[in-house]
């Protein structure tokens, strides 16, 4: 066998879950699958050439067949049929697992990418978490000895495990000498253990696919999952798939990527915050009608967000799949009643307008959301599991409409980014502490949302933005002296051998990712080679 673990220290559990053959399949995976991997991650690198060149995008002419043909994915399976309130969150720590799983949600979405820090304790204790999970066996005492288990008094959610995207690499395991694919490593041991006793349970493998960009890579998911199926021995179909719809050439390819994934399609979300940094990465080189104005002046009722969700909508009830909302950031502060009033205000107007618009379910970061999430939808479904048979013939979206950024209105200002490099820098540091998600000014702030932070950044200093609220100039001066403002602030709030280890390290990190001339893709690849 020529994979190895290269993980210099053990980790709690990884002898149940680094066996021989689970490490066989994972290294199966990579040899069949990860080189169609990396050809498919140099084809986005091509087109993203050819838009920077001029091309625009469109529908695909080539496939236009399967968006006029009349077919369906398979019916949900009966633990995915109802999904009207998910609850978002880390597998690891075994704390987190155990509250989303006692939170009352229909679905828990655990999360071993935007929400995790892949630190390979996580990534060992997230599998080690899921597995326990499966077998209702989950439990954790912390140090002052206060127990977390499992109710027994309440419907456990079905798990959905979303993998890390396709982009990024596990280091600590490798094939023959190279670096293995996040994704297959976290699928793949995923799958080998935990597939048979979820399938007994009566759920299934149930997975969400984050950062697609084509439909050719819902393709290799799908062959990924049959080879699974039967390396495994579990049923045909028995995987299902929801695929997060957060980048703006998936968003092209809807009906492509049910349509590929087949009998292992259940449905796509609309991953928003994901969604506007696409925008501001596909399109960096563009003109300023693509600039995108403070993240928090853009809100889904924007023509452009409308255009998007409206058509995901549509595009997954003709298929017979289900359509679900994104996640709003705001989270209650129980020792703030009035911002916990305003959170619950935000969160109750954008679940509303979610339910009206045709979703079937939505997802929530915190457990007080739950109940108002299942409220809302609630008050539209009924009795009913879900409103895949409500249509939406009456949807027509045209390219433009998916590319209007202006539309958004909006402003760029100083405020905005002082916030931007702020969350940036506040992120980053936790993340490389080892936690993926961090409340932050009342805001459930993840992988995604400083994405958009630090590219806004980058965006609005390359464009020479003139700042609305201060009539300045974007130039790195400007971003230098507020980044060490703002660094300080920072600095007041945290002890100073955590300041050291980690926000002077996010700082710098920042600093690179904004100044430099070339646009890095993913904040997450620099950042995980400074993960310790």
């Amino acid at each position: 066998m020529t994979i190895e673990i290269s993980a210099a220290t053990e980790v709690a559990g990884a002898e149940e879950i680094l066996t021989a053959d689970a490490l066989a399949f994972v290294e199966q995976l990579h040899r069949r699958f990860d080189p169609r991997r990396r050809e498919l991650l140099a084809g986005r690198a091509a087109r993203r050439e050819r838009v920077a060149g001029g091309e625009r995008l469109d529908f695909l002419p080539e496939t236009l067949e399967v968006r006029e043909g009349e077919w369906q994915v398979p019916p949900p399976p009966p633990a995915l049929l109802d999904r009207r309130v998910e609850i978002t969150g880390p597998a690891s720590p075994a704390k987190m697992a155990i509250n989303a799983l006692n939170s009352g949600a229909r679905v828990w979405l655990a999360d071993l990418e935007d929400a995790s820090s892949p630190t390979w304790g996580n990534v060992v204790g997230s599998i080690l978490n899921l597995r326990e999970a499966a077998r209702g066996t989950l439990a954790f005492t912390s140090p002052e000895g206060r127990g977390y288990a499992l109710r027994d008094d309440l419907r456990r959610p079905t798990v959905v495990t979303r993998p890390r995207g396709w982009h990024l690499p596990e280091r600590h395991v490798l094939v023959d000498g190279a670096r293995g694919s996040g994704s297959l490593v976290d699928f793949g041991l995923h799958v080998f253990h935990t597939a048979a006793q979820l399938i007994e349970n009566g759920d299934g493998p149930y997975y969400y696919l984050p950062k697609l960009e084509s439909h050719l890579e819902a393709r290799l998911w799908n062959d990924v999952f049959e080879f699974a199926e039967q390396a495994l021995g579990i049923p045909r179909g028995s995987i299902r798939a929801t695929v997060l719809i957060e980048t703006v050439p998936a968003a092209f390819e809807m009906d492509e990527i049910l349509f590929e994934l087949r009998e292992h399609a259940s449905g796509l979300n609309a991953g928003r915050w994901d969604y506007l940094f696409s925008m501001i990465k596909v399109f960096r080189d563009a003109g300023p009608e693509f600039i995108v104005p403070d993240r928090a002046s853009v809100s889904m009722t924007a023509p452009f967000m409308r255009a998007y969700t409206e058509l995901l909508v549509k595009t997954c009830h003709r298929r017979g799949a289900v359509a679900m909302g994104g996640m709003a950031a705001f989270v209650p502060n129980r020792a703030d009643p009035d911002a916990t009033a305003a959170a619950f205000e935000k969160v109750r107007a954008d679940k509303t307008r979610e339910a009206a618009d045709g979703f079937d379910g939505s997802w929530v970061a915190h457990p007080d959301l739950v109940p108002l999430c299942r409220e809302v939808f609630d008050e539209v479904l009924g009795d009913r599991p879900n409103q895949i048979d409500r249509q939406r013939p009456e949807v027509e979206v045209a390219p433009a409409q998916l590319l209007d950024v202006a539309s958004a209105g909006g402003e760029v200002t100083q405020a905005g980014l002082r916030t931007n490099l702020s969350v940036a820098v506040a992120y980053t540091a936790v993340w490389l502490s080892g936690n993926g998600a961090v409340a932050l000014h009342n805001l459930m702030e993840d992988a995604a949302t400083a994405e958009i932070s630090r590219s806004q950044v980058w965006q609005h200093l390359r464009h020479r933005v003139v700042l609305a609220d201060t009539g300045r100039t974007m130039t790195p001066e400007l971003v230098r002296a507020v980044l060490a403002e703002e660094v300080e602030a920072l600095r007041a709030d945290v002890a100073p051998e955590r300041f050291a280890s980690y926000y002077e390290p996010a700082a710098t990190l920042v600093a690179e990712l904004c100044l430099s001339g070339d646009y890095v893709d993913f904040l997450t690849l620099p950042a995980y080679e400074l993960l310790g």
